[in-house]
């Protein structure tokens, strides 16, 4: 059984930075896709930065430039690096992963970490 367990996250100011880490243990699994996404209390989920086995990394237009992923497979873990954070940054952070390329492109992860809150005040 694989399970992702995030931290990092915290309240800041406007302008700060933080830093998300998604640890993934247990059975060792060949992920397709890893990756960060949002949610905001009665907004809907959305995606953040993904890191696929193929390809560049992918980063929502609204975080372009001020967020970067980034993974350690040695220490199998995922990470996020937010400068620049803006008030409209606030949400629950969650890991997700796959290793399907058909469910990665379709965002239908099957593995999820329960999320760590980021707060930011202007």
């Amino acid at each position: 059984q694989v399970q992702l367990v995030e931290s990092g996250g915290g309240s800041v100011q406007a302008g700060e930075s933080l830093r998300l880490s998604c640890a993934a243990s247990g059975d060792t699994v060949n992920w397709y896709c890893m990756g960060w996404l949002r949610q905001s209390p009665g907004q809907e989920r959305e995606g953040v930065a993904m890191i696929y086995k193929h390809g560049a990394p992918w980063y929502a237009d609204t975080v372009k430039g001020r967020f970067a992923i980034s993974q350690d497979n040695a220490k199998n873990t995922l990470y996020l690096q937010m400068n620049s954070l803006k008030p409209e940054d606030t949400a629950m952070y969650h890991c997700a992963a796959d290793t399907s390329w058909s469910r990665c492109y379709e965002a239908r992860y099957n593995f999820w970490g329960q999320g760590t809150q980021v707060t930011v005040s202007s």
